[in-house]
Parts: C-alpha cells; structure tokens; sequence
C-alpha cells in the first residue's frame, strides 16, 4: 500500500505537519511510522484527518475538545472528576462565617498565584 509522509498528508488534508504532530500527540490520530522512524500517512489515516476536520466544523469545536473527550473516555479517574465538579455546588467552608467568605476565597486565589 502506497503511504504519504507527513509533509505529503500536511498537503493533502490541509493540516499543517505541526497540527499532524500536535493530532499525534494527544493521541488522536497516532499514524504507523516505518523502520526509520518515520510517520507514514495511508488512506485511512488521510480519511480520520478530513472526518476529524468535518466534526471541528459541525460542532464548532477544537483540537483540545476532542483531545478531552478522548481523555474523557480512557481514563475513569479524569472523567470522575469532571462529572463531580460539573454537578457539585460551591460550599461555605464550616470554619468561615458567611461574611468573610468572598475574602476567604479571594486570599486562597492570591496564594495559588503567589505560589504560581
């Protein structure tokens, strides 16, 4: 089977070679690499980059979205967290009257970013 390298596929699809690598790097697309090393791009990996294309545009989202949902669904931990966050309310900390609460809140970010 005939194979494109990644300057090849970068023409074909569209994508710059950075956005194939970045594509590789969260592990959307991981292409076959040869003996040598390096990435080759067949048709099937050229039709998941234009219907990857295709699900950026119809649903207005980006690379990152993806990368997450991807992350998402492998790793339980992750998608855990999210879910609890997502459905959790902000609570007053017990030892924290309700007045000083904005203040208390507001010294916890300035340390965060002082520690930054």
């Amino acid at each position: 089977m005939e194979t494109l390298t990644i300057h090849e596929a970068a023409a074909t699809s569209g994508w710059s070679s950075r956005m194939l690598r970045y594509i590789e790097r969260t592990g959307l697309l991981v292409p076959p690499r040869t003996a040598s090393g390096y990435r080759v791009y067949g048709p099937g990996e050229l039709q998941r980059l234009r219907t990857l294309r295709e699900l950026l545009a119809r649903f207005d989202l980006g690379l990152s979205d993806v990368a997450l949902a991807a992350r998402l669904e492998h790793d339980r931990e992750l998608r855990d967290a999210v879910h609890g966050w997502l459905h959790s309310q902000p609570r007053r900390p017990e030892h924290v009257s309700a007045e000083d609460w904005l203040r208390f809140e507001q010294e916890k970010h300035e340390r965060l970013l002082a520690a930054a």
